[in-house]
């Protein structure tokens, strides 16, 4: 059960063991793809058609269709097209395990993206 009352206002996010700088660098960077992915509207569904066609550089840069980002994280270019069509953009990550879509039920709130009332942003993957 997930009680209706606040007990904490902390942000909390992805943790990793200490001393393992480069898996928390990818763990970080993997939770701000799917937060570009979600305002960007690019989802489990659409990532390949976007991808294949990119609308802006940003969303290009994020799908590894141009720039070397994955390589920098020791990871393939497509690592973040491959993290949304295999988990979904952020929103569709929460409602599923925890929002509308899951037995919790939770409301985005201050989960929502900034652009939608919450607090949620990245930074741009570049």
């Amino acid at each position: 059960m997930v009680l209706p009352e606040v007990i904490s206002k902390e942000p909390l996010g992805p943790v990793v063991r200490r001393g393992d700088d480069d898996w928390f660098t990818i763990v970080k960077w993997s939770l701000y793809a799917m937060l570009n992915a979600e305002e960007m509207e690019i989802t489990s569904q659409n990532v390949d058609e976007l991808a294949a066609n990119p609308k802006n550089p940003d969303m290009a840069h994020l799908l590894g269709k141009e720039g070397h980002y994955g390589e920098e994280l020791k990871l393939s270019n497509d690592w973040a097209h491959n993290i949304i069509k295999q988990v979904g953009n952020y929103g569709e990550s929460f409602e599923r395990n925890v929002g509308q879509g899951s037995d919790l039920k939770i409301k985005r709130g201050l989960n929502a993206l900034w652009n939608h009332g919450g607090i949620q942003y990245a930074p741009p993957v570049r």
